[in-house]
């Protein structure tokens, strides 16, 4: 796993994963091993509610390869898609 992330709503808990995989596997592959880990978590912490699983590819593996620079298209002005801290 390259990044977890977990926060409370209410009495129950939702998470997202970053899971790195070989990028040699097919997007068959990579689903597969998303859905084992997300069964495998939901039967293990017993407050999770729900998971979800982004699977990363080796070789870009991390939010630095999910990031949208500054850009500019359809008459918008220059602007990106960054959250607050990246």
């Amino acid at each position: 796993m390259s990044e977890v992330r977990v926060r409370w709503q209410g009495h129950r808990m939702h998470a997202e994963l970053n899971v790195t995989v070989d990028q040699k596997l097919s997007v068959e592959e990579g689903h597969n091993i998303a859905t084992r880990v997300r069964h495998e978590l939901l039967h293990e912490l017993q407050f999770l509610s729900d998971a979800i699983i982004h699977i990363d590819p080796g070789n870009a593996s991390g939010e630095k390869y999910h990031q949208i620079k500054q850009h500019q298209h359809d008459g918008v002005p220059v602007h990106s898609h960054q959250t607050e801290g990246t």
